[in-house]
């Protein structure tokens, strides 16, 4: 990804903290441009190797707090990995949910009325209003499906 397309993917990250009133420091500008120049989804770890390789100073409990601020504003969410490990995926703030590779853990977003059915089917069950859910489905992608890895 070249530089300039980093900077406007960037934008509605950097735009999303302002208009909800946080500061827009360095290492969230930084962090934001990172996230945006990345294609799929990204762990901590690798942005922090990232913020290393490029100098810039950004230590590991920034990275965390910026991701859960990212994540707490709807434009991240995390993937839990079939592997244990923990991924984020750039998402538009609208409700999805993803499809997991378990092989290779590569995701896509997916959205299903069924699902919103269900939903509606299990408060009228059970009483409960339901205010959220997350739900990740997890299988083999096609890449994977075809080769016929198990």
């Amino acid at each position: 990804m070249q530089y300039h397309q980093a900077v406007v993917a960037a934008e509605p990250l950097v735009t999303a903290l302002d208009q909800a009133g946080y500061r827009l420091t360095q290492p969230r500008r930084a962090l934001a441009m990172m996230i945006a120049g990345r294609d799929g989804h990204f762990t901590a770890a690798e942005l922090l190797d990232e913020a290393r390789q490029r100098r810039l100073g950004i230590g590991r409990a920034t990275i965390f707090r910026a991701l859960d601020l990212f994540a707490d504003l709807g434009l991240l969410e995390r993937l839990d990995l079939p592997t244990g490990d923990h991924a984020y995926v750039p998402c538009e703030p609208v409700h999805h949910h993803h499809v997991v590779c378990s092989v290779c853990g590569a995701s896509t977003d997916v959205q299903a009325a069924c699902i919103q059915a269900t939903v509606a089917e299990i408060e009228r069950q059970s009483g409960f209003r339901i205010d959220s859910h997350r739900l990740e489905l997890y299988g083999r992608c096609p890449l994977h499906a075809a080769a016929g890895t198990p």
